[in-house]
């Protein structure tokens, strides 16, 4: 959304994409290796990853931006869920909320407005990847947590998102907005704790089948352990929606 480009630093400005079917911004990812996990968790341990280059949003999906999905798909609208209460309402959100990001959207909804835009989630390895930024920070921002870098339990206060624009000291090196906090983001793997001691090197995509689908990131009602982002503690059913997920897109390159 051109609307979305002021807030882009400039330095990266160079880098990005926009999407012309839905007007998401995406930036360029490097072809290489990257040092997936943590070891915080038993589902996370580190290993190396191999991925190609490739896209991803700057920002998650706005209320906005998916609007105009319903409207031209008459996809359901996100006016439902099984955890917390929507603030779409019959087929609207409130103005003030426009550029915020869209949350109570599944996983089917989200593949599904993908498709749409000519576009997928990304693997749970891009996510991290591009969260991480190139020194693999522990948080977008560093190795150190903060809580002025992203939209937490901690200092949320009555509100519940953030704009996809807001906290940019918590930008990941490589330009991406909210990684951290605000909603977590759904990532088109399905979910396996013990995935990682047999995935591949190069270009994993998760288990071939499952149960739940994997959401990355921690949300405005998560602290620090959750939003770390090597965390994989998020994995739900694929219809199941809630008011602290959203998601963002990617690419191969465009």
């Amino acid at each position: 959304m051109k609307e979305l480009l002021q807030f882009v630093p400039p330095e990266h400005q160079n880098r990005t994409r926009i999407n012309v079917k839905d007007g998401s911004i995406l930036t360029e990812i490097p072809a290489g290796p990257f040092q997936m996990g943590d070891f915080e968790d038993s589902d996370c341990p580190w290993h190396t990853v191999h991925l190609d280059g490739y896209l991803i949003g700057v920002f998650a999906v706005t209320n906005r931006q998916y609007q105009r999905f319903v409207e031209e798909t008459g996809h359901r609208a996100p006016n439902g869920a099984e955890w917390g209460i929507p603030i779409w309402r019959y087929g609207r959100f409130p103005e003030e909320l426009a550029l915020h990001p869209v949350v109570c959207v599944g996983w089917e909804d989200s593949t599904a407005y993908c498709r749409w835009a000519g576009l997928t989630l990304p693997t749970e390895a891009q996510w991290e990847k591009a969260a991480r930024g190139s020194a693999g920070y522990k948080y977008p921002w560093g190795n150190e947590w903060n809580l002025t870098h992203c939209m937490n339990y901690m200092n949320k206060g009555g509100e519940q998102t953030a704009p996809v624009y807001g906290c940019p000291s918590g930008m990941s090196d490589y330009g991406l907005f909210n990684c951290s906090g605000n909603v977590l983001e759904w990532c088109r793997d399905w979910y396996e704790a013990g995935y990682y001691a047999i995935s591949p090197l190069k270009n994993p995509e998760g288990p071939f089948q499952g149960t739940y689908r994997i959401a990355r990131g921690g949300s405005w009602g998560s602290g620090p352990g959750d939003c770390r982002c090597a965390y994989r503690g998020d994995y739900n059913l694929p219809g199941e929606r809630a008011n602290f997920r959203g998601f963002r897109v990617a690419s191969v390159f465009l």
